[in-house]
C-alpha cells in the first residue's frame, strides 16, 4: 500500500528566510525517508497555502504541524483544513513539542552561538546553576524565546520544554518568555540579570527566521541561538510525529469496539 502524504504545515512568514529554512528542513525529512511523498502547506502569508496543497494532494494524508505547541492552529485550523479536504483521507499529527529530540536542537542550537557547558563554581553548593541571589554571581541562565498564545495548553508546552532542557543544560535555569506575550523576552533577561545572573542566553524556540525571532535575539544580552531550522534532530522529530499519527489510527481501527463492529 501506498504510505499516507506527509503534509508538513508551516505558519508562514514575511521573512524571506523563512521559506528557505523550512524547505531545507523537508529536504533532511526526504533524505531519511526517500519513499516518502513529502509535502508543504502553509496557515498563510506563503505560497503553497495548506487548502491549495491539501486539494493537489489524493489518496490519504497526515498533516504534521512545524509548530512547537497545542495553540490554536493545531487545534482549529488543521482539523478545519483536514474536514474541508473531503476526499482525503487525513489525520492531523501532534505538534512538534514538547518532545526530547526538540530539546536536542535547541541545545545544540546554544552551542552553535557559543554556548558554554557548565555552571558557576565561585562557592560551595553553587553547582547546578543554583542562584545565590543579586550580586553573588548566580551562575548561567537561559531565555527560552517562544511566540507566545493565549492557549492555556501551550503555555504549558513551552514551560515544559524549558524544564527539559534545563535538565539537558545540566540544571541551568531556562526561563520561558514570548515575543508576543508575558513576560516578554527582555522582561526575562533583566529579571534574571536583577537575580544575580550574569550569563544569559537565549534560544530561539522558533522553527524558522522570522520577526519574532529577530526580535527575541535582540533582547539577548549574550549567546542568542539561531532558530532550530533544519536540525537534524527536528527532521527525526517530524518523522516521528507522522509515525506516531499512523499508529493512533491503527490502535483505533484495532480496538474491539471497532472489530466487534467490522464483523457484526
Amino acid at each position: 500500500m501506498q504510505q499516507p502524504t506527509l503534509v508538513a504545515v508551516a505558519h508562514g512568514s514575511r521573512d524571506p528566510r523563512a521559506l528557505p529554512a523550512v524547505l531545507a528542513l523537508l529536504d533532511r525529512v526526504r533524505e531519511l525517508r526517500p519513499r516518502l511523498d513529502v509535502r508543504l502547506g502553509h496557515v498563510e502569508l506563503n505560497r503553497p497555502l495548506l487548502g491549495d496543497t491539501l486539494r493537489n494532494t489524493t489518496g490519504a494524508a497526515v498533516l504534521v504541524p512545524l509548530l512547537l505547541g497545542r495553540g490554536h492552529h493545531v487545534k482549529r485550523d488543521l482539523p478545519a483544513a483536514a474536514a474541508r479536504a473531503a476526499h482525503l483521507d487525513t489525520r492531523v499529527a501532534a505538534p512538534l513539542g514538547p518532545h526530547p529530540l526538540l530539546v536536542e536542537a535547541l541545545y545544540e542550537r546554544l552551542l552553535e552561538a557559543g554556548w558554554t557547558p557548565g555552571t558557576d563554581t565561585s562557592g560551595p553548593g553553587t553547582g547546578r546553576g543554583a542562584d545565590r541571589g543579586p550580586g553573588r554571581g548566580a551562575g548561567p541562565a537561559v531565555v527560552l524565546a517562544a511566540a507566545g498564545s493565549r492557549d492555556p495548553d501551550s503555555a504549558a508546552d513551552t514551560r515544559r520544554t524549558a524544564a527539559l532542557l534545563s535538565e539537558r543544560l545540566g540544571g541551568v535555569p531556562v526561563v520561558p518568555a514570548y515575543a508576543s506575550a508575558s513576560p516578554a523576552v527582555a522582561d526575562a533577561v533583566r529579571a534574571l540579570t536583577a537575580r544575580g545572573h550574569h550569563r544569559v542566553a537565549v534560544a530561539s524556540y522558533f522553527t524558522a527566521p522570522g520577526r519574532f525571532a529577530a526580535q527575541s535575539a535582540a533582547a539577548a544580552p549574550g549567546p542568542a541561538a539561531a532558530p532550530l531550522g533544519d536540525h537534524p534532530a527536528l527532521a527525526r522529530l517530524v518523522l516521528r510525529r507522522y509515525d506516531e499519527a499512523l499508529a493512533r489510527q491503527r490502535t483505533h481501527l484495532a480496538s474491539p469496539a471497532r472489530l466487534k463492529l467490522a464483523t457484526a
